[in-house]
């Protein structure tokens, strides 16, 4: 195995969960979240010099999963709104549960706009500054800041009709 062969194989172990956690969160089904982190990875592995020679490759590669996630949401005019049980049970207890149910979040998501949800996932949910989402994005800070203030809007009035905090 030639030695960009193994890094790509270490990127991908290294990257796999984190990216198919962004990739549920935006589109909310498991099985399209496979199919857009496993287009993701095609493409990195055919442009893999370019990846390498990124400043930042997770950004690099976050922004082909974006890329995918909106090409999908263009060609099937967005995502069927369904949050449901159909994800796999969480081994270890996540501590957010205690703060919002994660159903109603991810129901709530899903009434956003692409865009706008791209933005409260990457920011709040992956752990993202304003310049890294802004350069995932591909779009200026400002642009960042004003679609995530429409999105927790929005998300604070879904989720205000469950009583829940966000």
């Amino acid at each position: 195995m030639s030695r960009p062969e193994e890094e790509y194989r270490e990127f991908v172990a290294g990257r796999a969960a984190s990216l198919h956690r962004t990739a549920y969160l935006l589109c909310g089904d498991w099985h399209l979240a496979d199919d857009l982190v496993q287009e993701t990875f095609v493409k990195a592995f055919r442009h893999w010099r370019r990846v390498q020679r990124a400043d930042n490759r997770n950004a690099y590669v976050k922004r082909i999963l974006i890329n995918e996630f909106n090409r999908h949401w263009q060609r099937y005019g967005g995502l069927p709104v369904r949050a449901g049980t159909d994800h796999p049970e969480v081994a270890v207890p996540d501590v957010s549960d205690e703060v919002v149910n994660r159903a109603d979040l991810l129901r709530a998501l899903l009434t956003l706009p692409a865009r706008q949800r791209a933005t409260v996932v990457l920011r709040y949910l992956e752990g993202m500054s304003e310049r890294e989402t802004a350069a995932v994005m591909r779009c200026r800070e400002g642009t960042v800041k004003s679609q995530t203030a429409r999105a927790l809007n929005t998300l604070g009035g879904c989720l205000k009709h469950k009583e829940s905090p966000l």
